[in-house]
């Protein structure tokens, strides 16, 4: 096993590309290290990012927040603007493992490692956000929706790393929420859980909404539909009441251990209508 500590994205890339063997990215390390200690994977190369400049920063400009990849939850929490602008986005990252594990743990590594119950992801899929990918063929921006293709698969070719979390900057009279049902009170993996994101008019009718599902099928689910019974209404008990059908209804969930299909499917609805009162609110909806 080789590991590297790189200076710049292009020789990651190169490194990455050139490897004849498999090879995994290192930024925050929660999950891959515990992958690693499990037997569970073994690579040929590690490429350790965080020495790369910028990657460890939030920027804010005119058009919205750029997360770099190695930038961890806990400093997340940290980032007052971040927090005012998309307290949902913050709010799922900061969901993720212990104290501990959140000084080291980053969104983009919750993204890569391709997880169904990720807390980052429903949040970010609801909020629209793009990932800023390197690679061999140069930079592509894609929906972070696109990048998980199934339960530890991504879309990302050989090579490529994921540079940046992009969010746009925050329409006025819009807000964003997260929610998770788990077991236990916190430090545990979610059963089920709900980003929604809405932006209102001046009469405080949705105009617009996203609503992504976790845990409940392979992938993050961006449920269209869901948006659409929303919007062109205030968010009153009847419109709740269709979000949660239509959220209920677009799950694909297993029975498991830890919920069955019938449990997940009510959760959905239920985790759905509570985050976009929850949104509505903070969109300055009454």
């Amino acid at each position: 096993m080789r590991y590297i500590r790189p200076l710049s994205m292009e020789d990651a890339v190169g490194q990455l590309a050139g490897s004849p063997g498999t090879a995994a990215i290192l930024a925050g390390g929660s999950d891959l290290l515990v992958r690693m200690k499990g037997g569970f994977i073994e690579p040929d190369l590690i490429v350790d990012i965080k020495a790369i400049d910028g990657l460890g920063e939030i920027r804010e400009t005119s058009e919205g927040f750029s997360i770099g990849a190695a930038v961890s939850c806990a400093l997340m929490g940290e980032s007052a603007a971040l927090k005012r602008e998309w307290p949902g986005v913050v709010e799922a990252a900061k969901l993720i493992g212990s104290k501990q594990v959140q000084g080291r743990c980053t969104i983009v590594g919750n993204l890569c490692n391709a997880s169904p119950a990720a807390d980052s992801v429903p949040a970010l899929v609801a909020s629209g956000a793009r990932a800023l990918i390197i690679g061999p063929g140069g930079r592509r921006t894609v929906a972070v929706e696109a990048v998980p293709t199934g339960p530890g698969k991504t879309s990302l070719a050989k090579g490529e790393i994921i540079e940046a979390i992009l969010l746009d900057r925050r329409a006025p009279r819009s807000g964003d929420a997260y929610l998770r049902f788990i077991p236990r009170t916190e430090m545990d993996i979610a059963v089920v859980s709900a980003g929604v994101n809405l932006t209102l008019d001046e009469q405080g009718v949705v105009k617009s909404a996203r609503v992504a599902l976790g845990a409940v099928a392979p992938t993050v689910l961006l449920v269209e539909e869901a948006a659409e019974a929303l919007i062109g209404r205030k968010l009153d008990e009847a419109a709740l009441e269709r979000l949660a059908k239509v959220c209920s209804g677009a799950c694909r969930p297993i029975d498991d251990k830890r919920g069955t299909v019938e449990f997940r499917r009510k959760v959905a609805g239920v985790l759905a209508s509570r985050a976009a009162t929850t949104a509505y609110a903070r969109a300055g909806g009454k």
